[in-house]
């Protein structure tokens, strides 16, 4: 009996199972889900060919201004023709908004925008048709991944472009590149080689050094404009010598003579402010963050940036800090960033002289042009500091780095204040500034922390936020100079009155760094005026008999 109650209930329970099974085939089959469909791919238009090389010019944009000039000299110099873009502004959001999908962050729209921008500039006030503008065009950029939109930059591209009038229009990728043979057999005209890699890796050194000198010069310049003025004969001289692939240190000599005839006053009190925050939108200098660098000079503060350089150097660490994590794996596993079948002693020894390589180039070249006591970050620091906040292995936007940056900025009296800037709704970056760097501000309370976003739209607001943080900054940079003085035994009347200081007005000198505030640090770094003052004082008192 209990046999056949057991069968019976086993039976109903596959008819229930049955059921269930053929109900689920009509939904499926009802909602086209049994559909065999393809998977979607977006196939680069064209190719750039060895034989198209003469009559494509090449498009590029997306760091700093000085370095796409300089970048475009450099592809000059390789044989290529090259315009760069102008700095994105609001117009090029507005492209970027009409032809572009909703919902996208601002350097997607920026970026996307300021491409089509200029490709209606070349057909409506150039007259260049549509078919010759995508015949003789194409624009290159950089291609990454990770837990934000910028995996998808190239996409948008082709998207916007088609619905904009230019289907067809060559949007190229650093690692779509095949080498030097593409899948037609015919040779590549973008030889992604050691020449290619260290030309562009020039400019971009270069524009970092020319961006940090003109930071550090132009807040205490006597004339106004001057500073802009001879970074843009600087800019020029390196072009002429990247293009023409001649002699760099001439050229940087050059540079070096111009810069040194401004004219500078750095006993003005300025609080020293540091941008961190998502990588585009702390680099670009226009509408994109609301001209964020110029509007803090405006207000009396010198900018510190970050170079393109520390990104290579991450991205160098990232390297190193991989490999040695894998070492010590059972197995060598076979992933992209794997070690099986490689030898990661000598993996670690490439990284390793790559890394010197880059910061010997960079030294090199700031000594020459006058760029002193500038000194790269020291990735293993900043991974240090932040591990205990933030594990070293989250690689989404700046990973790591922005905590790192913040406590080393605090804790070694780096800056008066940082401002991490990133556009609305950026994960990597505002989960940190929203969440972790709260933490950061507890431990160290003395921090001026300010975490912004960027919308496109909503200057007034973020400038009166920046305006409200800056005036504390300003107090912080006061009491330093003040400090300063105290300890000297000096006063402000008689730090005017001191000959002989070329620190006070030499455009390339720098004083040694004991707290933020340049004024301060220039008052630390006096020599010699003890025995001025007594002099001073004696004087005074046998005038006085």
């Amino acid at each position: 009996m209990s046999t056949t109650k057991n069968k019976e209930q086993s039976w109903k329970h596959l008819s229930i199972e049955n059921e269930l099974r053929l109900f689920q085939t009509e939904q499926e089959t009802a909602l086209g889900l049994q559909e065999k469909k393809d998977q979607w791919f977006d196939p680069v238009p064209r190719k750039f060919l060895l034989k198209d090389k003469a009559t494509t010019t090449i498009l590029f944009g997306g760091l700093t201004m000085a370095q796409d000039y300089l970048v475009g000299g450099a592809l000059k110099g390789l044989g290529y023709r090259v315009e760069h873009l102008d700095c994105p502004d609001n117009e090029s959001l507005r492209y970027g908004k009409e032809f572009g999908n909703r919902g996208q962050c601002n350097p997607t729209y920026f970026t996307v925008g300021n491409l089509i921008k200029h490709l209606h500039h070349l057909r409506d006030v150039e007259g260049k048709s549509k078919e010759e503008i995508v015949r003789n065009y194409l624009f290159i950029t950089a291609g990454s991944c990770g837990p934000c939109r910028f995996g998808t930059y190239v996409t948008e591209y082709r998207k916007a472009l088609r619905d904009a009038g230019f289907d067809g229009f060559r949007v190229l990728l650093f690692q779509q590149q095949d080498g030097l043979k593409q899948a037609t057999g015919e040779e590549s005209a973008l030889k992604l080689d050691a020449s290619f890699f260290i030309s562009f890796l020039k400019a971009v050194l270069l524009g970092d050094i020319l961006n940090a000198i003109g930071y550090r010069i132009r807040p205490y310049e006597v004339d106004v404009g001057s500073t802009d003025a001879a970074l843009s004969r600087c800019k020029q001289y390196l072009y002429d010598v990247l293009s023409q692939r001649k002699q760099l240190f001439p050229a940087l000599r050059r540079c070096r003579q111009e810069l040194q005839a401004i004219r500078v006053d750095r006993t003005q009190v300025k609080p020293k402010v540091s941008i961190i925050g998502e990588f585009w939108a702390m680099t670009t200098e226009g509408d994109g963050n609301y001209q964020l660098q110029r509007f803090l000079e405006r207000e009396g503060a010198e900018v510190e940036v970050q170079s393109i350089t520390a990104w290579i150097l991450y991205l160098i660490w990232e390297g190193r800090y991989d490999t040695r994590k894998r070492m010590n794996l059972q197995e060598a596993d076979s992933g992209r960033y794997g070690l099986k079948g490689k030898n990661p002693a000598l993996r670690l020894l490439v990284l390793g002289l790559a890394d010197r390589a880059v910061r010997v180039m960079f030294q090199a070249y700031a000594r020459a042009i006058g760029l002193h006591d500038y000194h790269l970050p020291n990735m293993d620091q900043i991974a240090q500091v932040a591990h205990d906040h933030y594990n070293n292995n989250l690689r989404g936007g700046e990973g790591h780095m922005e905590v790192g940056k913040l406590i080393l900025n605090t804790a070694k009296k780096k800056v008066n204040m940082t401002i991490s800037v990133k556009p609305f709704g950026c994960m990597p970056s505002s989960g940190v500034s929203d969440g972790v760097q709260s933490l950061i501000t507890e431990k160290y309370p003395e921090a001026i922390f300010l975490p912004i976003e960027t919308t496109g739209d909503g200057a007034i607001n973020v400038y009166s936020r920046i305006q409200m943080m800056l005036f504390k900054a300003k107090q912080a940079a006061q009491k330093e100079f003040e400090e300063a003085l105290a300890k000297k035994g000096i006063t402000v009347q008689q730090l005017q009155q001191i000959p002989g200081q070329a620190k006070f007005t030499h455009p390339l000198q720098t004083s040694r760094h004991v707290v933020a505030c340049t004024a301060a640090n220039t008052v630390y770094g006096i020599r010699g005026f003890f025995n001025w003052i007594s002099f001073r004082q004696n004087r005074e008192k046998i005038e006085g008999v």
